[in-house]
């Protein structure tokens, strides 16, 4: 299981026994907590960037320092130095080393260059990774689902016949609570570590 899911069944170990819709209030008001105090880092950001990638273009600038530039038309450069040379592409944000085109975010190259041609590395930068969508990325609010006298369910939702689903045989013992198995085992089979998929 990924570190996400381990989180969310530690948060959910005393909620898990809950009715369905206690458990949906319970994951709502931790969704709510979450979003807001994420929304309240995002406004007090004050660089451009995302702090997670501020921090990682931070050393990109000192990398770029003494690379040597030759600008070989309007938007395209050729930056020398260091164990790789690149070719950048200041207009459609790309560099022959791969790294600016597949973050989006800019290359020792592509800062070299943009300072070659005084242009703004922060607008290089992919918008995704701006503070501006940081913020919006938690701009919305999350709502309790509210009371169910309060519900707007339509009719052909409120008469419809929910049967209970079948009950199967319980085994002998405590039921298991604290971990559940995931899609894939692996299992040693003569010495052997197997993927199985269940």
């Amino acid at each position: 299981m990924t570190n996400m899911v381990e989180s969310l069944n530690s948060m959910l170990v005393n909620a898990r026994d809950f009715p369905y819709v206690a458990l949906l209030d319970v994951i709502q008001e931790k969704m709510s907590k979450w979003w807001n105090d994420r929304r309240i880092v995002a406004m007090a950001i004050t660089a451009p960037l995302t702090p997670s990638r501020e921090s990682e273009f931070r050393p990109r600038f000192a990398q770029s320092n003494g690379r040597h530039t030759l600008q070989l038309n309007l938007v395209t450069y050729h930056v020398k130095g260091g164990e790789l040379e690149g070719v950048v592409d200041i207009f459609n944000k790309t560099c022959t080393c791969k790294e600016f085109d597949i973050d989006k975010l800019p290359c020792v190259h592509a800062i070299a260059a943009a300072h070659h041609a005084q242009v703004s590395v922060y607008s290089l930068v992919s918008p995704y990774y701006t503070k501006e969508y940081y913020v919006l990325a938690y701009g919305e609010t999350i709502y309790p689902v509210g009371s169910q006298s309060q519900w707007d369910v339509p009719n052909e939702v409120a008469t419809r016949v929910v049967l209970p689903r079948e009950v199967k045989e319980r085994k002998r013992g405590r039921p298991k609570t604290s971990r559940f198995p995931s899609i894939v085992h692996y299992c040693n089979i003569l010495g052997e570590e197997i993927l199985v998929f269940v």
